[in-house]
Formats: C-alpha cells, sequence, structure tokens
C-alpha cells in the first residue's frame, strides 16, 4: 500500500509540473517575447548611432557592448542588456571569453540608482539578478540592477562567515541556491557564465536551466548565488525572486 501511495504521489507531481510548464510555455507565448530586443535594436542602438540620442535607453555602450534600460517596474530598477542579439543565459554566447562581462559591467552601473533615487543607495542594498530560460518572459538577456530583499539581506548577513569560494549548499526563500563568494576583481576578471559552466558540475551543457544572482557581504567579498530549475518543486529558477523592486531596505 506504501508504494503504491509513493507511486500516486510522483504521479500525481509529475502532472502538476507539466501542468505548469505547459502555463509558462502558454503565458510567453501570448506575450511579445521580444520586446526588449526590439527596444535594443529598434531603439537605443540606432538612436544612438545616428543621433547620438540612445532613448529611450539610459545608455548605450556600443565598444563595450551593452545599454542600460529603466524597467517600468519599481522606481530603481535598470535593466543592463546586449547589443547583440543574445536570447539568455542558454545562449552559447555567454561561454564565449570574447563576449562582455555583463555581470561586471552591471555592477560598476549600480550608482544608476542613486541617480534615480537622488540620494546614495548603499551597495549592501543592491543586487543583480538574471532569470533562467524557464523564469523569464523576454528572450534578450537581461540582468536586473535592483534593491536587495530584506530578509534575503539578512539570510546572506547571517550566512556570511561560513561562505568562501567554494560552491555550497544554502537555502534562500524555500529554494536549493548554491553559493559561493568573488572578490570585486574575481567579478572583473572573469564572467560569472564561464565561472558556473567551470565549476558546477553538469552546469556547463544545461546552462538555461540555472539563474544567477549577485549581493554584496557585510565584509566587502561579494556573494554569487545560483538556482537551478526543479520542475517536481515548482521552481522556475527565477533568481529575480531574492530582489524587491520596491526597495524596502531603503
Amino acid at each position: 500500500m506504501q508504494g503504491r501511495d509513493r507511486a500516486v504521489t510522483v504521479v500525481m507531481l509529475l502532472i502538476a509540473a507539466l501542468v505548469v510548464g505547459l502555463a509558462i510555455a502558454a503565458f510567453s507565448f501570448h506575450k511579445n517575447s521580444d520586446a526588449l530586443w526590439q527596444i535594443v535594436s529598434q531603439q537605443c542602438v540606432p538612436g544612438q548611432q545616428q543621433k547620438g540620442i540612445p532613448a529611450p535607453c539610459e545608455h548605450v555602450d556600443i565598444s563595450q557592448g551593452y545599454v542600460t534600460f529603466k524597467d517600468r517596474n519599481g522606481p530603481l530598477q535598470y535593466l543592463l542588456m546586449p547589443v547583440a542579439r543574445i536570447t539568455g543565459i542558454e545562449s552559447p554566447l555567454v561561454l564565449n571569453h570574447q563576449t562582455a562581462n555583463f555581470f561586471y559591467y552591471s555592477w560598476q552601473q549600480r550608482d544608476l540608482m542613486a541617480r534615480k533615487r537622488g540620494a546614495p543607495v548603499p551597495d549592501s542594498a543592491i543586487s543583480l539578478a538574471i532569470n533562467s530560460e524557464y523564469g523569464r518572459t523576454q528572450n534578450q538577456l537581461h540582468i536586473h540592477i535592483s534593491c536587495l530583499r530584506p530578509d534575503v539581506r539578512q539570510q546572506l548577513d547571517r550566512l556570511a562567515p561560513a561562505l568562501d569560494e567554494q560552491w555550497q549548499s544554502e537555502k534562500i526563500l524555500n529554494h536549493v541556491y548554491l553559493i559561493r563568494t568573488l572578490t570585486r576583481e574575481q567579478l572583473a576578471q572573469q564572467s560569472v557564465f564561464i565561472r558556473l559552466a567551470g565549476e558546477v558540475p553538469g552546469a556547463a551543457g544545461q546552462m538555461g536551466k540555472y539563474g544567477l544572482a549577485l549581493a554584496m557581504l557585510p565584509d566587502g567579498r561579494l556573494a554569487l548565488m545560483a538556482i537551478e530549475r526543479n520542475w517536481l518543486k515548482l521552481n522556475r529558477a527565477s533568481a529575480e525572486e531574492i530582489q524587491d523592486h520596491s526597495c524596502k531596505i531603503l
């Protein structure tokens, strides 16, 4: 009887995961998943090249290969996106050493939040995030530059003494994350996409299953957090969950 109950439970979980997957696919199908790419390729880049005006983007840096764009969700949230067509974390281009270090540039652009606010925004309140292939609605790589959730800030503060440069599993917001520390120099030296692919077993061939986030620790180190999609636990690997676009932390 117990064996039958376990089998029924497994089947029900598989059905639930399939329903969630189909719902996500349907939602994405009905949205314009190329809206961000259209903004970048049809407005921001041509405007910068032809008139020196990046609008509606905040900034267009052709030489470094990225744009910054004020997201409509939240008072201080910005997106950093490639000027080239790169769909997301699953694209082989993110593992090309010639591709721009987008997370590094995103961290460098965090002062956009302070300028928008008209007052300083401490690094401890800032986070970066990119969702997995299954946890996003837009098919142009975009890194969210936004506020960190206060409860995640508290969790990272508690975890900080035990964190080091080895990936380790920790539960954040009831999801399992792999976390390791980085210095700012390490962030600048190597793309976090390449680091994830090279250091986490199996990640290189399944990059689309992962979301990534970055936040500062109390001692100045950076915490790199990776979350893997798990349909059975209804986890789409949306690393953006660690962010609070309303910026209550401020």
